[in-house]
C-alpha cells in the first residue's frame, strides 16, 4: 500500500474487520465516532467486510490534519470518505450514514457515483432549517443560532442541552435500575463534550445550516430511509420529503424515540437493512 494510502487510513482511524467479498462502510454522526456503531457491528461482521472510520476532527482521527476551511463544509468530510474509499481500493460498497452522514454520504454519492452500490440513510435530513411554508427541516435559524451561542460560551451545558433531545430520554443520573437509553445518553454527552470545541464548532454549523434538498433528485443509488417515529431533530415529514425525492428509496418508520436507530434499535436496523439488500 503506498505511504499515502497508510497516512490517510491513520488520520482517519481506519478500522476493518468482518469477512464477505461485499464492503459496508458506517459513517458516524456530528458529535460522534465510530464506536457509536458497536451494537450493530457485530451482525454485519458476519456477512461484510466492515470499514468504520472517524471523520477528522472526531473521535481518534489525527487532529493535526485538520484543515479549517476544509472542515467548515460538507464537502470536506466527504472527501474524507472519498480518500479512504481511493486508499483502500472500494467501489460499489454499501454506504451506511447516520444523520448528517447520510448527506455527506449524498455529496459523495453526486461526485463519484461508482464509489456506492447502495445507500441506507440512518435518521437523514438533507436540511434541519424550517424555510418558509415549503419545508420543515425542525428548527428556525435564530434558534440554532442560540444554540450556536451556548457552544461558545457554555460548552457543557450546550451538551447537556442536546445530548438528552438527540437520545430521546432525560439525563438522568446513572444508576441500577437504569435502562440502557439512559445510560446512553451520558455516553453521547461524553462524546459531544470529549471534542473540542474548535474542530465541532465548524461540523455543527456545517450540519445544522446547511441546506442539500437539491442534491437528493440526482441521486439514482438504490437507498433505504430508516427514521425514527418520535425524533426531536427529525420529524417524520422530512424522512418523507427525502423519500419523494430521491429517484429510488424507501422509507421505513421504526417505533422508537430518539435520533440514533443503530444504538437504541440495532436489531431493528439490520433487520430492514438484510430485507432492503435481499430485494435490491
Amino acid at each position: 500500500m503506498p505511504p499515502e494510502s497508510n497516512c490517510i487510513l491513520q488520520r482517519n482511524n481506519v478500522k476493518i474487520s468482518g469477512k464477505g467479498e461485499k464492503t459496508v462502510m458506517l459513517a458516524h454522526g456530528f458529535g460522534c465516532n465510530q464506536n457509536l456503531w458497536r451494537f450493530i457491528l457485530p451482525y454485519l461482521e458476519e456477512t461484510y467486510q466492515v470499514v468504520l472510520f472517524d471523520y477528522v476532527g472526531c473521535g481518534n482521527s489525527d487532529f493535526s490534519a485538520y484543515q479549517k476551511d476544509r472542515y467548515e463544509h460538507l464537502e470536506g468530510y466527504a472527501l474524507d470518505i472519498i480518500e479512504i474509499c481511493d486508499a483502500l481500493n472500494l467501489k460499489d460498497i454499501i454506504f451506511v450514514g447516520h444523520s448528517v452522514s447520510c448527506t455527506i454520504g449524498w455529496i459523495v454519492a453526486t461526485q463519484r457515483s461508482e464509489l456506492f452500490s447502495h445507500l441506507i440513510a440512518v435518521c437523514p435530513s438533507p436540511c434541519f432549517l424550517n424555510i418558509g411554508t415549503e419545508y420543515q427541516g425542525g428548527f428556525d435559524k435564530q434558534d440554532l443560532e442560540q444554540l450556536m451561542q451556548l457552544m461558545n460560551k457554555d460548552y457543557i451545558g450546550w451538551g447537556n442541552y442536546l445530548a438528552p433531545i438527540v437520545m430521546g430520554t432525560d439525563l438522568s443520573p446513572i444508576g441500577p435500575g437504569k435502562d440502557k437509553n439512559e445510560v446512553l445518553v451520558h455516553e453521547l454527552l461524553n462524546s459531544f463534550c470529549s471534542t473540542d470545541v474548535t474542530y465541532s464548532r465548524p461540523f455543527a454549523r456545517a450540519t445544522f445550516f446547511s441546506d442539500y434538498r437539491n442534491i437528493l433528485p440526482e441521486i439514482g443509488h438504490p437507498c433505504l430511509i430508516l427514521q425514527s417515529s418520535e425524533d426531536s431533530l427529525v420529524a417524520i415529514c422530512v424522512g418523507e420529503y427525502t423519500q419523494r425525492h430521491l429517484q429510488n428509496a424507501e422509507l421505513k418508520i421504526i417505533e422508537a424515540k430518539g435520533h440514533c436507530l443503530h444504538m437504541t434499535r440495532p436489531m431493528d436496523v439490520f433487520k430492514h437493512m438484510n430485507a432492503f439488500l435481499g430485494k435490491n
